[in-house]
């Protein structure tokens, strides 16, 4: 064995080594959150992890940036081949033994060393020049992202150096095309240097390789670890259903998350793989608006207090120096994540929708606002109002529960007490009951069903809120108490088929009833109308010669995937003009009323529904579209703050479908 063989293995032997201690050391951070199941239905996950880490979908939904980290990605995972063929190098043998195979790959190895530099091209051009918002970070975070950046380039330039003076020394380029073109000012004319060279860039080469290898788990980067184990691991729950507290479990004292030990290890294991991209905070509702939360923060305030609370416990005693407090006397909340940046978060989902790797940013938010309300009765004050109203009139207001059913004066419809031959149970909701604005809209949708002869039922009285705001501004004891309370009633009467308006409704009865007993087949009204008019029972005989542009409600398009039922209806009439916002589909903009926030002021930064309905004007329509009454709610706030209600109006899909039906 050659003395280069034998440098190089004790180098290599220890380089793994320390890799491997570190591997250890994050599984041992990771390990401190709560145990949960994340192994199930393994073939949905392998082709998630397919498409979504190997394929890089999310990526691609901003192109360019997409294409970049494509490049640098996908050539890192052939180029690993590259690697081992550098170490076998090491100790004196090559890949070449694969024969006719490896001409090929040899070619495979230039092409993705050349797509790797455009991508580092890109990667630098748009950190310095284009400077696009979410990548302008702290100096540190700029100086650290460009050494990586160099790092790679210096990679791939040293690849090249290697295979350009083997090519001379060798005679034979074996379709190393790149290195090829490189030759000339890689290397010399002269044998013994080309000798001295190959050296220079192999050792170059391997080094940083392995510096580069031992620094990440340390690193930001460490998600290049991490992301394909994370996105495998994905929530295969339904994405607009929150996990449930065993409220009623033994010896169980606390609730919600205050520490990363309350967060399950998977929540952990976000916060190491967060790419600090910035992506989620770019299309934060609360974030662009001004407010403190940033959910790219969130990510890695998860992974600081994971990393300071595990050195702490790993020492069997901690010295503390003055001024200085124990960490073991810190928490993720308060000394990490506040509650004004947990109360700002709207739970549109955009930045779960945006993140690249699949972390999980809204639920780790709702935990701890769940620790803040029932650990520490820490929330805004509108919420004690509203926590009221539900407790005592099983709504947000103040309406007597015995006033629901009132919306449906002069209508005749059957309340499910009297009426069993009903076909499918019409869940009106607090809003639909009560709100003056959108009882027009309970009222259309209700008489567009007569004309199709449905028969249907309400609960009147009987109907509860179905618990989703209190959920989630984290009062999970309250929203639990209602939602058994509505399934108790709801099974009562047998109930199988439900349709409702309002999309907060629909995903709390479609995805987390379930979690308690309450299982139905749950139908947005958009959804509804659609199929009624598929089957004709419902006919369009007027035109609407009107320009519309649609909002996308967060619950019922980033949740639940519905963004074609309400368009189709649309479309199905005549003389309407639809006009998408830039901001529109799964990239939809936040009404700013999700998550609770229907009941709180906004006291930092621009409202959010400000922001929006700015966006809708600008397109100059004579309506704005809507499918649910918080949206409805928001703009409507919305153009009478724009002075816009002249030339505006606010209307539901229903609304606007039943002037045009007889």
């Amino acid at each position: 064995m050659t003395l280069k063989a034998v440098i190089f293995g004790f180098i290599l032997f220890i380089s793994f080594v320390a890799f491997a201690f570190s591997l250890k050391r994050m599984v041992a951070l990771i390990s401190i959150g709560k145990p949960e199941n994340r192994l199930d239905q393994l073939g949905i996950r392998i082709k998630k992890m397919l498409t979504v880490a190997l394929g890089q979908t999310k990526l691609f939904r901003e192109p360019i940036p997409g294409l970049m980290h494509a490049f640098i990605f996908w050539g890192f995972l052939v180029l690993l081949t590259a690697i081992i063929e550098s170490i076998l190098e090491g100790f004196g043998f090559s890949l070449q033994f694969l024969g006719i195979l490896y001409n090929p790959l040899a070619f495979l190895q230039e092409l993705f060393t050349g797509l790797v530099i455009i991508g580092v091209g890109i990667a630098l051009y748009r950190r310095y020049i284009i400077r696009p918002k979410r990548l302008q970070v702290n100096k540190h975070s700029q100086i650290h992202a460009t050494i990586i950046l160099f790092t790679i380039l210096m990679i791939m330039i040293s690849m090249l150096g290697q295979n350009a003076t083997k090519i001379l020394l060798e005679g034979s380029n074996h379709n190393r095309f790149l290195s090829h073109i490189f030759a000339s000012v890689l290397t010399s004319n002269e044998y013994l240097t080309n000798i001295l060279l190959f050296e220079f860039y192999w050792w170059t080469h391997i080094l940083l390789i392995l510096a580069f290898l031992n620094y990440l788990p340390y690193s930001k980067h460490a998600h290049i670890l991490t992301s394909i184990p994370n996105v495998f691991l994905t929530s295969l729950e339904p994405k607009g259903a929150l996990k449930p507290i065993n409220l009623e479990a033994e010896n169980v004292d606390k609730f919600g998350a205050s520490d990363v030990d309350d967060l399950t290890w998977k929540q952990l294991l976000d916060g190491f793989t967060c790419t600090e991209c910035g992506r989620c905070s770019a299309v934060c509702p609360a974030n662009t608006t001004g407010k403190l939360l940033s959910p790219k923060k969130i990510m890695e305030d998860i992974r600081h207090r994971t990393e300071e609370k595990g050195r702490a416990l790993k020492k069997k005693t901690v010295t503390i120096k003055e001024g200085e407090k124990n960490p073991l006397e810190n928490t993720l909340l308060h000394n990490y994540v506040t509650a004004t940046e947990l109360f700002a978060c709207t739970t549109c989902m955009a930045c779960m929708q945006e993140c690249p790797v699949n972390n999980e940013h809204v639920p780790a938010i709702i935990d701890m606002r769940r620790s803040l309300v029932l650990m520490e009765s820490n929330f805004p004050q509108e919420a004690q109002v509203v926590f009221k109203n539900l407790e005592t009139n099983f709504n947000p207001w103040a309406f007597s529960a015995s006033s629901r059913a009132e919306w449906a004066e002069g209508l005749n419809i059957s309340q499910l007490a009297q009426f069993p031959d009903y076909e499918i149970l019409f869940w009106v909701g607090c809003a639909g009951a009560f709100d003056a604005r959108y009882i027009k809209v309970t009222r259309a949708f209700a008489k567009l069903m007569q004309k199709a002869k449905i028969k249907f039922a309400i609960l009147g009285s009987e109907e509860k809120c179905t618990g989703d705001s209190a959920r989630r501004i984290g009062n999970e004891y309250l929203a639990q108490m209602l939602m058994k309370d509505n399934i108790a009633t709801l099974n009562s009467y047998n109930v199988k088929k439900i349709v409702t308006m309002c999309p907060h409704c629909y995903n709390t009865l479609k995805n987390e009833y379930s979690q308690f007993g309450g299982n139905y087949e749950v139908i947005h009204h958009t959804e509804f109308l659609a199929m009624l008019i598929d089957e004709g029972k419902l006919k369009i005989t007027k035109e609407e010669i009107s320009k519309i542009t649609f909002h996308d409600s967060c619950y019922l398009g980033r949740y639940n995937d519905i963004y074609d039922s309400p368009r189709k209806i649309l479309y199905s009439i005549k003389g309407i003009t639809n006009v998408e916002m830039k901001r529109s589909y799964s990239k939809g903009l936040c009404c700013g009323a999700g998550g609770g926030r229907m009941w709180m002021e906004e006291l930092e930064g621009k409202r959010v529904n400000i922001e929006r309905t700015e966006e809708a004007l600008a397109l100059k329509p004579n309506i704005i579209g809507t499918a649910c009454p918080f949206c409805m709610t928001m703009f409507e706030d919305g153009i009478k703050d724009k002075e816009a209600t002249d030339n505006v109006k606010i209307k539901d899909i229903a609304e606007i479908l039943s002037d045009v039906v007889e």
